[in-house]
């Protein structure tokens, strides 16, 4: 936990926090704090800064903080991923939110199982456990949006074009592609298959909603995979 997320709810007074549960164990048998310890603090959505461990019992942390620092610029991306099997949707949450990423769109294609809608994982709790995971890795605060679309064609044909207007809109597919381009701070979507990638028709939709193909080079990676070397590959900041 590289950053101590903070809510409103933790606050017992302006500058004061007490928690309990998973973070105030975290702080007692990882990060072994004492009276006095300082961590690097934010609250959701807003600043980062600084809290100074104040009390300390066995239900308890008591912190003082302080957060007057900006957490770091969001991506200026659009990320679209086809929904990938429970046990790596929740590696994806994380590592989304900790490399920045604020909007995340969920989409159904032909090699998407219907069990995987069923998941729990993709309960609204459940979804913002992982995301507030990420967060903390990354030592920033604003917690991104996650959209499930369960139909491909509507959300292609309906919704992808505007998203994709004055845009940098590529799709990841190794078939008829042109290599990676460079990275940049432009407003991007980015589009991600499931495992065995999207059918001709599925990428001949893509394509007409305004989405570029392009490919990473011979090796065909893992979604969980491709998601970071794509968007390290895609954008300065990395």
């Amino acid at each position: 936990m590289n950053l101590l997320l903070l809510r409103e709810s933790d606050f017992t007074d302006t500058h004061t926090v007490t928690l309990f549960g998973r973070r105030h164990t975290h702080m007692r048998t990882v990060q072994q704090v004492s009276v006095g310890t300082e961590l690097k603090a934010g609250i959701i959505n807003g600043n980062t800064g600084i809290a100074k461990v104040t009390a300390l019992t066995d239900e308890s942390t008591s912190l003082q903080v302080a957060l007057t620092e900006i957490p770091p610029a969001p991506l200026p991306l659009t990320l679209i991923v086809a929904l990938p099997r429970p046990k790596m949707l929740k590696r994806i949450l994380q590592t989304v939110s900790t490399m920045g990423v604020k909007e995340l769109i969920l989409i159904n294609s032909y090699r998407v199982e219907k069990s995987f809608w069923q998941t729990p994982f993709l309960e609204t709790q459940k979804i913002e456990e992982q995301l507030t995971l990420g967060l903390e890795q990354g030592v920033d605060t604003r917690m991104p949006s996650v959209t499930l679309e369960k139909r491909f064609k509507p959300f292609v044909e309906d919704q992808l074009p505007d998203l994709c207007k004055h845009k940098r809109a590529l799709v990841a597919h190794p078939k008829n592609a042109v290599t990676c381009p460079a990275p940049t701070r432009e407003e991007s979507v980015l589009v991600i298959g499931p495992e065995g990638g999207f059918i001709d028709y599925e990428i001949e939709k893509l394509n007409q909603a305004g989405c570029q193909t392009i490919h990473l080079g011979p090796r065909i990676l893992r979604v969980e995979t491709a998601v970071p070397v794509l968007l390290s590959r895609l954008f300065p900041v990395f």
